[in-house]
């Protein structure tokens, strides 16, 4: 009598059960990491462009020739910005004054600055704003005695 022996191994439907389990996990791993990687770069431009609005901010900052209600504008070159076109604005406003200044007399300027940059096809915009005390013009005096611009 010839006895039948099992051999070991794995039938057929096992492996593609075992197949199909390993697709669907390595389909999730790769939309995962596709996802992380642009996370990864939009924090990367988010970064960088977090350095460069700080470095003009400090530019704005110590720069006292900057005429007060007149927006200035300008943009980084490519290679400073990293490879991404990357645009400024900033403007100055008094922020907290006498009634009635006179010229000469000190206040606190607000300089906004804000950083526009495109992340794929959206636009991202990144604003900050510093203080600094400066010393009023003539024609600034004439403009706050009016209620021009004031807060």
């Amino acid at each position: 009598m010839r006895r039948r022996t099992r051999q070991a191994g794995f039938t057929l439907l096992e492996v593609l059960v075992a197949t199909l389990i390993m697709a669907i996990a390595v389909t999730g791993l790769v939309a995962n990491m596709a996802r992380s990687s642009r996370n990864a770069a939009a924090l990367r431009d988010y970064d960088r462009v977090s350095i460069l609005a700080k470095r003009k901010m400090d530019e704005l900052l110590i720069n006292r020739q900057m005429l007060r209600f007149v927006p200035i504008r300008g943009e980084w070159s490519a290679i400073e910005a990293g490879g991404i076109p990357v645009r400024w604005q900033a403007v100055v406003t008094p922020f907290e004054f006498t009634p009635n200044p006179g010229a000469n007399q000190y206040v606190l300027d607000r300089v906004e600055l804000t950083i526009g940059w495109m992340q794929g096809e959206r636009e991202r915009t990144y604003s900050i704003e510093g203080y600094r005390r400066a010393a009023i013009t003539a024609e600034d005096a004439v403009r706050l005695g009016t209620g021009a611009q004031t807060r």
